[in-house]
């Protein structure tokens, strides 16, 4: 019969915890939150061979606008800069983002952002480099996929590329 009085004593501990007595709630200020920046009003061009990091003419920081600009870029004169993207045309982008919604809140969620362009000829490396490094200033994507519409032919995938897959090293 003693292990019913320690078995109570055990119970009545762990009841009354660790001795420490509870408190009531307290406010601490707001909730910790993560910000991710907006892109910026930029995208990359070329000067001395290299992707260069240039202003846009754009009236808003969206990704569909600066990818926009910079295809516009190559029908305008650059002075000392160029692009690689000279008989292609821009035809828009479609994203995976599809957030995530958890308690009622948006969560942002990493995708893939697929470009369409039209144009005959060879996109070169400096040339992907260019939309992708411009897009993913956004963040959100992690990844960029070219896709090449073709008139009257089905359209062909240039690939799925980050940044710094693409980027020159030196």
């Amino acid at each position: 019969m003693r292990a019913v009085p320690a078995l109570v004593a055990a119970a009545l501990l762990a009841v009354t915890g660790c001795g420490i007595s509870p408190t009531d709630v307290q406010d601490r200020g707001a909730t910790p939150t993560i910000t991710i920046p907006p892109p910026s009003k930029t995208y990359f061009l070329i000067k001395d061979g290299k992707l260069s990091l240039e202003p846009a003419d754009v009236e808003n920081d969206t990704v569909d606008s600066l990818l926009g600009a910079l295809f516009e870029a190559s029908e305008q004169p650059l002075g000392d800069r160029d692009t690689a993207l000279r008989g292609f045309t821009y035809d828009g982008i479609e994203d995976s983002v599809n957030p995530v919604t958890r308690d009622e809140v948006p969560l942002p969620r990493t995708s893939t952002l697929t470009v369409y362009l039209r144009g005959d000829g060879i996109l070169s490396k400096i040339a992907m480099a260019q939309i992708v490094c411009t897009a993913q200033q956004d963040v959100v994507f992690e990844q960029v996929k070219i896709v090449r519409e073709n008139e009257g032919r089905p359209s062909k995938s240039e690939g799925q590329y980050t940044c710094g897959e693409l980027k020159p090293t030196s």
